[in-house]
């Protein structure tokens, strides 16, 4: 069954966080590298991508443990599995690798439950460059990456998410929407490439209670600026809390004629970074999103575990999905 015969009929759970996940073991350098990057001469710890090539079992298992709780879709590894992405480890041949591997794993894993549906999501993160603003405070008109740049690293990501089993795509942790349009040309070039179809979920993320992106764009300029291309859904993920993202989500909600997502965080981040909010506390502030009908997707960004996307599942199976066709203008 097709996802989007699977979202007509119910709310769909997306996984948590992936990080979150890889901090709970105890990875070091050696780790990281394992025998096949011995030798490699720049540091690689702290490059979670690279654990698709070098520790795939503990990715596995990853995507297991949010199969288990009840997940509909798990996220490739591959947040960052880009030539631009991969330059800081001096890894950018690795690109297309990472992201086949990457998919190939999930799908593995995807594939050992035959209770319902499960999907695979390709993971297209916004990279380390911004192709809307400049770095440097005294050069308003330099930019780090250029849009053709973004296009070649992205169809080469895309390619291998694709070749590697992924059911869908997803441009996800937009805060730059011109980085997004150079995501959505290059699947768009792949995929008439290929001859293929695969659906696309665009995510947006807003920065804080100013209720826009890093590059400035409200709620509907987000939206309007991507409406150019036929996606599956449209939504926004990390930076806020549940709380603090619903009306965000709420607004694209009553705009929106595809369906919608939402993946917030498990609260703000402390003093130290880290992620305190309660699978309880998470699930109760996800039902608001459920009670209202603004949301066809539900999961967790950072600092969510399986226990929370468990109680968040448990929760969803009560509520209908959102109707992409009753929009509510005003």
């Amino acid at each position: 069954m097709s996802i989007e015969q699977e979202l007509q009929k119910r709310i769909l759970v997306l996984d948590g966080a992936m990080g979150t996940m890889i901090q709970q073991y105890p990875l070091e350098e050696a780790d990281f590298r394992s025998s096949r990057f011995k030798d490699h001469p720049t540091p690689v710890k702290g490059n979670n991508d690279l654990l698709s090539l070098t520790q795939p079992e503990i990715i596995k298992s990853i995507h297991r443990a949010y199969f288990e709780v009840g997940a509909d879709i798990v996220e490739t590894n591959t947040f960052s599995s880009t030539s631009i992405g991969m330059a800081d480890y001096q890894m950018e041949a690795l690109t297309y690798e990472l992201n086949y591997q990457s998919a190939k794993l999930a799908k593995e894993v995807a594939e050992e439950f035959t209770d319902k549906a499960r999907f695979v999501a390709g993971s297209i993160g916004p990279t380390n460059r911004t192709a809307s603003m400049s770095p440097n405070v005294n050069d308003p008109g330099f930019r780090a990456v250029t849009f053709d740049e973004l296009v070649e690293a992205y169809k080469e990501q895309v390619n291998g998410l694709i070749d590697g089993g992924a059911d869908l795509l997803m441009v996800e942790t937009i805060f730059d929407t011109l980085n997004a349009k150079a995501a959505l040309f290059a699947i768009d070039k792949v995929k008439t490439a290929k001859d293929v179809s695969i659906p696309i979920m665009i995510s947006g993320t807003i920065t804080d209670a100013s209720g826009r992106t890093l590059s400035g764009q409200t709620v509907e300029a987000f939206r309007i600026s991507l409406s150019h291309i036929p996606v599956l859904s449209i939504g926004f993920n990390c930076a806020l809390g549940a709380d603090q993202l619903l009306p965000y989500v709420k607004r694209l909600s009553q705009q929106s004629s595809c369906f919608v997502s939402a993946h917030p965080n498990a609260g703000l981040p402390n003093a130290f970074g880290e992620y305190d909010q309660t699978p309880e506390e998470m699930r109760d502030l996800i039902e608001d999103y459920l009670k209202q009908e603004a949301v066809n997707i539900i999961g967790g960004c950072c600092g969510t575990s399986p226990e929370h996307i468990r109680l968040i599942a448990e929760v969803a199976k009560n509520y209908s999905p959102r109707n992409p066709r009753a929009l509510h203008h005003g």
